[in-house]
């Protein structure tokens, strides 16, 4: 939804750019309400839930403001705009580290002389001592933490993309995959995953064990490919794949017997540790 859209009857919204909508931005949605909105400010960098993606991941209604429309407005112009497009509000929700106009130098504190009405400012927000931020869930998956990134985000890390033809090598000679070509997300460490894996628009999440980067064992091309583990599938499209836990790092082996093996050895695990998480 655009911001040039006047949306009446909104008497709350939460400001950000919510790349990830993680934990500490399920925060500032708690304090909304019945009629709130989210106002995204899009950066242009959303690299975890890029473009509409966060909508995935709220019952809010989303609205996306451009940061170079806005970022040369003086703290009262951006204010008067908000009012604009929300005639009817009353109360703005931002986090503690919240900054906005020219050049960043208005806070909270500034936006509450501005606003006439209720500024509800959210503290931050902490797992096992370590304060939740997108930059640093990016730093996870860069390292393979998936783990400590899906408790940041309070979701399994998950990309898309489209379908696309894999080398041909994996259903005759090592297992089959699905191959896809994701653009806009933020591409794990190379490895390989325990993961689950949606084909097309199916509503049902597969068992999967999956890899990511270059096929140092074979042509060297990179791969985003995915092994569904509880049957045959066809993808005609486009699948999502959510990543859970990393098994290993991307490798090199002499052989595709070899290969062969370690993919086996990455099946069993992945198999155990999912069928773990549904107990």
């Amino acid at each position: 939804m655009s911001i040039a859209t006047i949306m009446k009857n909104v008497d709350a919204i939460a400001i950000g750019g919510f790349d990830g909508m993680h934990i500490g931005h399920q925060h500032l949605f708690r304090a909304l309400g019945a009629n709130g909105v989210i106002v995204v400010i899009e950066t242009g960098y959303a690299n975890l839930t890029p473009k509409t993606k966060r909508e995935q991941f709220t019952h809010y209604p989303l609205c996306y403001i451009d940061l170079e429309e806005i970022r040369h407005l003086s703290g009262e112009e951006f204010v008067a705009l908000l009012m604009q497009k929300f005639p009817d509000l009353t109360k703005i929700v931002v986090g503690y580290d919240f900054h906005f106009g020219k050049n960043r130098k208005y806070s909270h504190a500034q936006l509450r002389e501005l606003f006439s009405g209720e500024v509800a400012v959210i503290d931050e927000v902490t797992l096992h001592g370590d304060s939740v931020h997108s930059h640093k869930i990016r730093a996870k998956l860069q390292i393979g933490d998936i783990k400590g990134a899906n408790a940041f985000l309070g979701h399994n890390y998950t990309i898309e993309g489209k379908l696309e033809r894999g080398q041909g090598i994996g259903k005759k000679e090592l297992y089959a995959t699905i191959n896809i070509s994701s653009e806009g997300y933020l591409i794990p460490k190379e490895g390989v995953y325990v993961t689950l894996t949606r084909i097309d628009d199916e509503e049902h999440l597969h068992p999967s064990v999956s890899f990511v980067g270059h096929r140092v064992s074979t042509d060297g091309s990179f791969a985003i490919e995915s092994h569904v583990l509880d049957c045959e599938v066809t993808c005609q499209e486009k699948a999502s794949i959510s990543f859970v836990n990393f098994i290993r790092n991307n490798q090199k082996f002499e052989t595709l017997e070899a290969l062969k093996k370690a993919i086996a050895q990455d099946i069993a695990q992945a198999a155990h540790e999912l069928k773990l998480l549904q107990l």
